[in-house]
């Protein structure tokens, strides 16, 4: 495993341990209303679905998911406003309308299907497929991909973007790790975002998702498979 420069390893070590995306590293997912919390298990009958929450209802179905035993993670981050000349810090969806739950097929399609209190929840699809009937399918994401997504977002950085591909300019197509800082463990790509260097992460079919900036000596790049 090489660094980049001007790299600092803790307490002299040449290889870093290497970041695993286990359950304790996923936050509790916890209803607002109730208090109910699920905490995250993998398990093999269950997948990481994709739904989209209209008119900004993702909360609301995430409290019923939760109450219902199913684990969901929305990504939000910590924004600042004036309000009558007071500030305001609170939480804010980073990729609107959308919730992620890991669960059951046939539980996901009772959610969007079969529960009238769900009447706003459907499925995101994923439009660069097709089915046996020649539709999209929902979109699903793997556990290493939504575990280098919630490592990359659980802090609620305030720093933290939903950005285009034309908002990055990558410096090479290698991957990293952040080994030090708020968003250490993320791995991605490097680039140039609004003038500063940050890490990408991409989501599968969604989009990408962008750190705050970050100093090159906490980069440390990863070996190629």
């Amino acid at each position: 495993m090489s660094t980049l420069s001007n790299v600092k390893t803790r307490r002299g070590e040449a290889n870093p341990p290497s970041v695993r995306f286990t359950p304790d590293a996923f936050p509790e997912a916890k209803s607002s209303k109730t208090g109910v919390s699920v905490r995250y298990a993998v398990t093999p009958e269950k997948k990481w679905f994709v739904f989209r929450a209209s008119y900004g209802r993702e909360d609301k179905a995430s409290d019923y998911l939760v109450e219902d035993g199913t684990y969901t993670y929305i990504a939000k981050k910590y924004v600042e406003r004036y309000i009558r000349g007071k500030r305001k810090r609170y939480l804010q969806t980073l990729i609107p309308n959308l919730l992620f739950a890991y669960t059951t097929e046939d539980k996901a399609e009772k959610y969007v299907n079969s529960t009238p209190a769900l009447s706003y929840l459907s499925y995101y699809y994923n439009h660069f497929e097709l089915d046996d009937e020649q539709k999209n399918p929902p979109l699903i994401v793997s556990c290493d991909e939504m575990g280098r997504f919630v490592k990359a977002t659980c802090n609620k950085n305030k720093h933290l973007l939903f950005v285009d591909l034309s908002q990055c300019h990558y410096k090479s197509g290698e991957m990293v790790r952040v080994m030090e800082g708020p968003f250490k463990g993320t791995e991605g790509k490097v680039a140039r975002i609004s003038g500063q260097q940050r890490v990408v992460i991409s989501l599968s079919n969604i989009g990408l998702i962008s750190t705050a900036y970050i100093p090159t000596a906490f980069l440390q790049k990863l070996d190629s498979e």
